[in-house]
Parts: C-alpha cells; sequence; structure tokens
C-alpha cells in the first residue's frame, strides 16, 4: 500500500492516476475526501498532515509514503516519525531546485510549500528515502498566461530572455511512482527537468505555433506587473517574491536541463511543446 498526502493537488492527483495506471494499491488522504473524485479503487481517507495524530490508522498496511511540501505545515518531523513507528519504510519528498535559494527567492514558500523541511526530514527520517527536487512546472504558464492567450494575441509578461527548463508535471509523476514502486532511486537527489531551457517569449511562440495563430510577447517592467498582479488578487508577498526570483536570474539560466528524466524513464523527457499540445484547448477562447 501506498499512502499519498497532497492527493487531490496539481501534482498528487497525477501521481495517483500513475499509480493506480501501474498496478499499485492506493490510500489517498485528503481533509475532504467527498470532494476527492479520485479514480474507482483508490481509497480515500479524512486526514491532515499538519496534525499528525490523524494520520496515525492511516500507515497502516503501507510500505511508502508520498510527502506533498504544502500539507504538513510545521509538522513534517513528527509525521515521518509517526510513519516510521508504524511500519512505513520508504518516503519519497517532493522538493524544488531552487531549495537551497534564499527564503525571498522561492515565491511557492508563500503559498505553503516547505520544500527543505521535506527533503530535511525525509533525510533524517530514518526511513528509506527520495528527494525530488522539481524545476517550475509546465502548467505554471497557463496560469501566468492564459487568460491574456484567451483574451488577444499580446503577452505582457517581465523579462521576454528570463529562461528555465519548465517540467512536464506527468513526466513528475511518473519519476515519483518509479521511486515510490522500485528501490532504483532510494538516496538519491533528483534534480528533475525538462530537456530544454527555453525563455518567456520563445514559450509563448511555442503556443502560437500550437494554437496556429500569431502571438506577440510585450516586455512590461516588474513593478507593473507586480501592480496588476495584486490587483487581481494574489498575495503581496508572494508577487513581490516572484518579481525577485525573475530578477535574480534575468542574466542566466535558471536551472539548466539536467537530463534526469531521461535517466529515470529511460525515455526523452516531455518537451514543452508536448505539453502545450496535450493542454492546447486550455488557451482557447471558449
Amino acid at each position: 500500500m501506498i499512502l499519498i498526502t497532497g492527493a487531490t493537488g496539481a501534482v498528487g492527483r497525477l501521481v495517483v492516476q500513475q499509480l493506480v495506471a501501474e498496478g499499485a494499491r492506493v490510500r489517498a488522504v485528503s481533509r475532504s475526501p467527498r470532494d476527492a473524485a479520485l479514480p474507482y479503487g483508490v481509497e480515500v481517507v479524512q486526514g491532515d498532515p499538519a496534525r499528525p495524530g490523524t494520520m496515525a490508522d492511516h500507515f497502516k498496511g503501507v510500505e511508502a509514503l508520498f510527502l506533498h511540501p504544502r500539507t504538513f505545515g510545521d509538522s513534517a518531523d513528527r509525521l515521518l516519525a509517526l510513519a516510521a513507528e508504524r511500519g512505513v519504510r520508504k518516503v519519497v519528498a517532493l522538493s524544488a531546485m531552487n531549495v537551497d535559494d534564499p527564503f525571498e527567492l522561492q515565491p511557492s514558500r508563500l503559498r505553503g510549500d516547505r520544500n527543505k523541511e521535506a527533503e530535511e526530514a525525509a533525510v533524517a527520517g530514518g526511513l528509506a528515502w527520495t528527494s525530488l527536487r522539481a524545476s517550475a512546472f509546465a502548467g505554471n504558464t497557463l496560469q501566468a498566461w492564459g487568460a491574456q492567450i484567451r483574451a488577444g494575441d499580446v503577452v505582457r509578461y517581465v523579462h521576454a530572455g528570463f529562461r528555465e527548463s519548465v517540467l512536464d508535471e506527468r513526466d513528475l509523476a511518473e519519476v515519483t511512482a518509479r521511486a515510490l514502486l522500485t528501490d532504483e532511486l532510494a538516496g538519491r537527489r533528483l534534480e528533475l527537468t525538462g530537456p530544454e531551457s527555453l525563455s518567456h517569449e520563445e514559450m509563448v511562440a511555442v503556443i502560437a505555433a500550437a494554437l496556429g495563430r500569431p502571438l506577440r510577447f510585450e516586455e512590461v517592467p516588474p513593478r507593473a506587473v507586480a501592480a496588476h498582479l495584486i490587483g487581481n488578487g494574489l498575495p503581496e508577498p508572494f508577487v513581490r517574491a516572484l518579481m525577485a526570483r525573475y530578477d535574480h536570474y534575468a542574466g542566466r539560466v535558471q536551472h539548466p536541463p539536467t537530463g534526469e528524466v531521461g535517466k529515470v524513464l529511460g525515455r526523452p523527457a516531455r518537451t514543452y511543446g508536448d505539453w502545450v499540445a496535450d493542454h492546447v484547448d486550455a488557451f482557447r477562447n471558449g
């Protein structure tokens, strides 16, 4: 049995689907099981990893645990101690490529991610462990630019030349499943990226090609973009950290491709073009 925390989130849901496709027995933790909408056969239980006492019974019969960094608050150490006490053998922690950056350059911390704590607790917890240091997700571009592209042909955003190697979340799910189902990746910190480094402007061009219509990237000063995002309801601390990350890496590639996904899966990592082709309808108007 494999226990998944964060099972109804963007990554956790894909991990659950991948494990089910590979025939694994899955127990998914949710604060609201009735709303989980997970695949048939998944055992959905109510619990809160930030309150380890609510998790004690859920570790029965569990061999491996997927630790999502947005679920446990300040309770990672206690959660893993309880897991070890109840017989769990292995933990796979989701972390991030920027885990060693200053916290002010990690905007995801301000959305609740505790990547550093997840990795450190996994390494020190006495279980067999793997840490998955993921680069930025391909799906982030839909959140950042989707509304603008559905509304018109101009994407207004910061730093046209900002480059990163975005990771298809489906590849992350497959690597996670491999780490949970086998011992091949035990004791490793895997730095997972997409196969190519693309700028903001180049990514918009990829979307344009998939849509079959012209799109233009218009660079806007970070202060103006920040004001727009805050005005649309994003928390100011998160936006400030996001702009700081862009500014810090504006003149260099953030996290060049590592090739680790291909090495683990025995096939090339999906490109950003692959991701866009499979999600192109989300960029269409209507």
